[in-house]
């Protein structure tokens, strides 16, 4: 069964131009991970400092592979220091599909 994540994010106010270029090139590299179904960036239209990953990856391995790749830890030195708390990561399993 695949794997889903929702990631929100808020950054701090004035890093939001440069966080959403580290996402942006976190999202391109995504791409060729294999397993990884959708990757998909948003921004919030009521906090332009908020910022939302909904993610799906074939089955948990292919999840756990993803948070071992370099870019990860490339995107965790970016947001160090930019965060407005702590981020919100909730890891679903799929139920059912059409």
């Amino acid at each position: 069964m695949s794997v889903a994540v929702v990631a929100k994010l808020k950054v701090k106010a004035g890093t939001e131009k440069q966080i959403e270029e580290a996402f942006r090139t976190m999202v391109s590299k995504v791409r060729g991970e294999a397993g990884t179904e959708s990757y998909v960036f948003h921004r919030s239209t009521q906090d332009p400092t908020v910022f939302v990953f909904y993610e799906v990856y074939k089955d948990q391995a292919a999840f756990e592979a993803h948070s071992k790749t370099p870019h990860f830890a490339e995107m965790g030195k970016a947001l160090a220091g930019n965060l407005d708390g702590r981020p919100q990561v909730d890891i679903l399993t799929e139920l059912a599909r059409k």
